[in-house]
């Protein structure tokens, strides 16, 4: 199994309109509604993969209704270990421009946890990680959420010996990736936020002596750059794709996630990630991809190994 946490999901809007013009009414083409937040993402795709998944975090009110009711009704579900919560779930709206190709999102904060509903998910988080080949801590903290949160988590994993993956931003990130998580998975303006840097590979080779065992970098249309134990990897779609890219980055975090469980190595991880990212850019809305092109793109991906990590 596994174990996917989003500790801030969302339901998932998305509009697509011909144009976007600022100040100006819109008539939408389509809407599309899905349970979301990166975990939720990333455990639709593992699901979709073939993969035993359980999700949690929480969930609450009105929007969490519908995000559970959602969940509970795709075709590949994970199992759904949500903790309720009093608050609303939140919303998030991605506007597509079917002119430009562009995405413009606009994100919500999220409920307010109490700490009686945090000391709810930690016994739940306890209580699955046992069963757990891999977990993956995704996304935003919810306002109530102490900024140390998900350093707490990645001990809590690795006491358990179960592999780690980091996915969040700013002061989230900068605690958790001192805890020691195995993979932590930026992109670029996050290691930036991180590190003071803009290259990548001085950025990502900071952020890798920050405590995390392996960093990989989202690099947008050039792929992935992976500092491991092993060495730097690159690894970049065959071509430049246009699309939808909202949860590229957390279909990335499915394909080294479900590698990472399977055993396998680096190349054949970055392989993954990369082919699930680009076909997700290829499908309309976040948490699917494109399985044709997933499959074409496994064969197709180019992976270079560069220098040991320094």
């Amino acid at each position: 199994m596994i174990l996917t946490v989003t500790l801030n999901t969302a339901l998932d809007l998305t509009y697509a309109v011909p144009a976007l013009v600022p100040h100006t009414s819109h008539r939408v083409d389509d809407v599309t509604e899905r349970p979301g937040g990166k975990g939720v993402n990333v455990a639709r795709v593992l699901s979709a993969l073939g993969h035993e998944t359980v999700v949690t975090g929480f969930a609450g009110g009105a929007t969490g209704a519908v995000l559970r009711e959602l969940l509970g009704a795709l075709p590949h579900r994970p199992t759904d270990a949500l903790v309720t919560v009093a608050g609303n779930t939140r919303r998030t709206l991605a506007v597509v421009d079917r002119s430009s190709g562009d995405t413009t999102q606009l994100n919500e904060p999220g409920p307010l946890i109490g700490a009686d509903e945090w000391a709810a998910f930690l016994g739940t988080f306890g209580e699955l990680l046992p069963g757990a080949a891999a977990v993956a801590l995704c996304g935003s903290l919810p306002p109530g959420i102490h900024v140390g949160a998900y350093a707490e988590l990645v001990r809590l994993a690795r006491a358990a010996g179960v592999p780690v993956l980091l996915d969040t931003d700013g002061e989230p990130l900068r605690r958790g990736i001192a805890a020691r998580p195995d993979v932590v998975k930026p992109n670029a303006d996050e290691l930036a936020r991180l590190t003071g840097a803009r290259e990548p590979l001085r950025a990502t080779r900071d952020a890798r002596r920050r405590g995390a065992h392996s960093v990989v970098a989202s690099l947008g249309a050039d792929g992935l750059l992976a500092v491991t134990p092993d060495g730097v990897w690159r690894a970049a779609p065959p071509t430049a794709v246009r699309g939808n890219p909202t949860g590229a980055g957390d279909s990335a975090v499915a394909g080294l996630l479900s590698a990472l469980a399977e055993g396998l190595g680096w190349q054949d991880r970055l392989i993954r990630a990369v082919a699930l990212s680009t076909a997700t850019v290829l499908a309309p809305a976040a948490g699917e991809f494109d399985r044709a092109a997933y499959e074409d793109l496994l064969t197709r991906v180019a992976v270079e190994q560069h220098a040991p990590a320094a």
